[in-house]
């Protein structure tokens, strides 16, 4: 096989995986709500108070990023080591564990195995830094951002249909014997598949093998590393703002919908879905094409501030329909926004050090998506629009740094 054949089979590998993992955070929306807050929930039971199920609730939303802190960087460093493809069949062998112990725990009611369900793939699941590593080892500089934007709309697919899916596969009206089980049997029988899939047709990407030394405090050394280098100082306080905005407005954005305009949660997967198709646009069309006529630095000195906008806007409305008009402000803003972030990431290492930067990066968004939850339950029995209020300031302070790093236009 051709060197170019090698490097599509591995894009292509690259994709479903990216689409597989997001199809299995999707299904994850509609059901761990229902698990926490329904009244016939066969994880907690009326023993447990409102204020007591929106803590769990949190905490078990913080456990992924939390494991995930820890894991990404590792296995980033690993692979830049033993290559790719081991480190990612580990990683994918992980999650699919992960899915069986969280259908287990569901059916047996356990909640301290729904906690460990989810921590589990959390370690194991750092393989988006393996990916955009691959990624990066078979891009030039020209068509990485276009590569990027590959994975992105893979991200914005398995998010149109995730929601909906979930929400079938839980329902028993559809079918008699589907349960809120049944989606992650479903998911852990397709992530089996992907295994197969990278075992088969995933050629390894690594060209230089990595002797950097790493340890299982990787994540902690990576924020030590990033805040000590000045390279890398700006542009990961730039990447962490995004994060934890962004983790503020997904994780609590149904809220408001719930609360306010009495969204169920077919409306939300809808919602979420209409999202989604957006997301797959920008990053599967929009962003291959604006890679070749505008730098990375520059498009996000106009995308984080109207992903700001967006976000804010969202407390404008009174009526639900304007959540349509707006969605697309936000998905075309976080589209281009994601791969562009990781090309710029990506210029500041070296071929052989691809892995690690990138884990550094899955550090710095775990990091983000982990605080969030925790702090916006609280927000959120204050008033249910701070949560909205905290993403939009944040990102625009993001921003704002961004302007002052990287204000001057780049060729």
């Amino acid at each position: 096989m051709s060197q170019s054949s090698n490097q599509k089979a591995s894009l292509l590998t690259i994709f479903i995986t990216v689409f597989i993992d997001m199809l299995g955070v999707g299904i994850i929306i509609p059901v761990i709500p229902a698990l926490f807050f329904e009244e016939t929930t066969s994880i907690l039971g009326p023993a447990y108070s409102e204020a007591q199920r929106s803590i769990l609730y949190g905490f078990l939303i913080a456990s992924y990023p939390i494991l995930q802190f820890f894991g990404a960087p590792l296995l980033g460093a690993l692979s830049d080591r033993y290559g790719r493809k081991p480190m990612l069949t580990m990683s994918l062998f992980g999650t699919m564990i992960g899915y069986l112990l969280f259908a287990w725990s569901i059916k047996e009611g356990w909640l301290v195995l729904l906690f460990l369900s989810r921590m589990l793939p959390g370690f194991t699941g750092g393989n988006i830094s393996i990916i955009l590593s691959s990624i990066a080892d078979v891009s030039d500089a020209q068509s990485k951002t276009k590569n990027f934007g590959l994975v992105g709309m893979a991200f914005g697919l398995g998010f149109i249909l995730g929601p909906t899916l979930g929400g079938v596969l839980a329902d028993s009206s559809v079918v008699s014997w589907f349960s809120s089980e049944t989606p992650f049997w479903f998911t852990a029988a397709i992530t089996l598949v992907n295994i197969i899939l990278v075992r088969f047709r995933f050629r390894e990407t690594l060209i230089k093998a990595s002797e950097e030394p790493f340890s299982m405090m990787q994540g902690f050394n990576n924020i030590v590393k990033t805040f000590a280098a000045p390279n890398l100082r700006g542009v990961f306080t730039v990447v962490l703002g995004l994060s934890l905005g962004f983790s503020f407005f997904t994780q609590f954005y149904a809220v408001i919908l719930i609360q306010d305009f009495d969204f169920t949660e077919k409306n939300i997967g809808l919602l979420f879905g209409w999202i989604g198709i957006w997301l797959a646009i920008t990053q599967g069309l929009i962003v291959r094409k604006l890679s070749n006529i505008v730098a990375p630095k520059n498009i996000l000195r106009i995308t984080i501030l109207t992903l700001s906008l967006g976000i804010g806007a969202i407390l404008i409305p009174d009526q639900a329909w304007w959540f349509y008009a707006i969605a697309p402000i936000i998905a075309i803003s976080q589209g281009i926004t994601s791969p562009n972030v990781t090309s710029v990431i990506s210029e500041q290492a070296n071929a052989d050090q691809q892995g690690e930067i990138l884990g550094i990066n899955q550090s710095m968004q775990s990091l983000g998506q982990a605080i969030p939850p925790i702090i916006a339950g609280y927000l959120n029995a204050i008033n249910n629009r701070l949560p909205i209020i905290a993403a939009a300031v944040i990102i625009f302070l993001s921003w704002v740094i961004y302007m002052v790093l990287f204000g001057r236009k780049s060729k």
